[in-house]
């Protein structure tokens, strides 16, 4: 096996001999039996051969990114890898399987493959080979997926899940595959409230900068596009802060960006103004069109909610009228609009129909944006100020206690 190996990498050299050196490392590491060095390698190997750039455009190590067509790396794997597979880390193993396994173009071939790999894993018994096999079968989950068999694919997240559960100090690859998968899952589901957990759980374990461009672009639209669709989701915060809402910026999509930012303030008007500003393409998402009236609802609770924060905590009973004039709703709107928000668990409080007024005890707690902290900055500055001039007082009214 050890010659057929080398002939093939000799073979590569003689067709590709621009990636003369590559290869010519690879079988001195592979000769020389050093799985962990061939291991590296490998991986920037891969990495660089499935992107197709400019060979001008030159990496630090001065080697430039190349294209090799999906079947010469099947082969390579067929003829190379294939060799050494279980001697090197296991997970890195599967890394390498799952970047091979898109190259089929056959999604049916793409999962057998994958399922005998998923055998070999299991024929080593090593101790975490849990972790791999998860690896893999959320790229079997992505096949089954794109052919359309959801039933299948949440079959496979629920047994990852299950798997996840029984782990500790997983790798964070492990984890932003999985998570990955679910918000895939949940997007051909159009459960907007999940993708957009799920999402975020997933660039909680994923370098942004490490995303292709346009990649971050969409997911970055999704994600905004699921903030405010999703029927649960009251908080921005977390996006708005995230630096993956950035790739919005100088695109023709940054409106949704700024309707974030209307929404998270509870700015009526700002939302009012966009929606006229940018209605071609607000016309141009189904999903928002046809939750026109969801997301009108959606702007008032934040509203309501901004006009309660604005306020110190011993100034929490609001007048209706004062809720009906910033969100322009009759009194009785005021009311349904009070009672879906106690319902929601987004505040607690009681409404006093006689006196028009409701007392507001609590409010969720939300991830607050730049002019939200000037506001509580100011709010506690003056705080402290009465706090100051009562220590005055109490000092003034009674000298031979505080002397004492």
């Amino acid at each position: 096996m050890a010659a057929a190996a080398l002939e093939f990498l000799e073979a590569q050299r003689a067709t590709r001999p621009e990636l003369a050196e590559w290869y010519a490392a690879l079988a001195d590491l592979y000769q020389r039996k050093l799985w962990h060095q061939l291991t590296l390698k490998l991986d920037q190997f891969l990495a660089l051969a499935v992107v197709q750039v400019s060979p001008d455009s030159l990496d630090d190590d001065r080697s430039f990114r190349f294209h090799i067509a999906g079947d010469a790396l099947i082969q390579m794997y067929n003829h190379f890898i294939s060799d050494f597979e279980t001697k090197i880390n296991l997970l890195k193993f599967a890394h390498f399987t799952v970047v091979i396994s898109r190259q089929y173009l056959d999604k049916d071939a793409g999962i057998n493959y994958l399922e005998g790999v998923i055998s070999k894993l299991q024929d080593t018994q090593e101790s975490r080979v849990e972790e791999p096999i998860l690896y893999v079968n959320m790229q079997i989950a992505t096949f089954l997926l794109e052919k359309g068999n959801q039933k299948e694919c949440k079959k496979l997240l629920e047994e990852g899940k299950t798997t996840l559960d029984s782990m500790v100090d997983v790798d964070p690859s492990v984890h932003a595959s999985y998570f990955w998968m679910c918000s895939q899952y949940h997007k051909a589901c159009q459960d907007y409230s999940e993708f957009y957990k799920t999402a975020l759980l997933y660039l909680a374990y994923t370098t942004v900068e490490s995303l292709p461009e346009p990649f971050k672009q969409n997911l970055a639209f999704d994600l905004s596009l699921a903030a405010l669709l999703g029927e649960n989701i009251y908080n921005f915060g977390d996006l708005l802060a995230h630096p993956i809402i950035h790739s919005l910026s100088g695109t023709q999509v940054e409106w949704i960006y700024h309707m974030l930012q209307a929404f998270n303030s509870g700015n009526l008007a700002l939302y009012q103004e966009l929606c006229k500003t940018h209605n071609t393409a607000l016309s141009s998402q189904p999903a928002l069109v046809q939750s026109e009236r969801r997301l009108h609802e959606k702007i008032n609770v934040l509203c309501l909610m901004d006009i309660i924060f604005s306020r110190s905590s011993h100034d929490r009973t609001i007048p209706l009228s004062a809720i009906a004039e910033r969100t322009r709703l009759s009194i009785e709107d005021v009311e349904y609009l009070l009672m879906k928000s106690l319902s929601a668990h987004l505040i607690e409080g009681i409404i006093d129909q006689v006196d028009g007024t409701i007392h507001v005890s609590w409010v969720q707690p939300r991830v607050l944006g730049i002019e939200q902290v000037k506001s509580l900055r100011d709010r506690l500055d003056t705080w402290v100020g009465k706090v100051h001039t009562t220590l005055l007082s109490v000092e003034a009214e009674t000298p031979d206690l505080i002397s004492s």
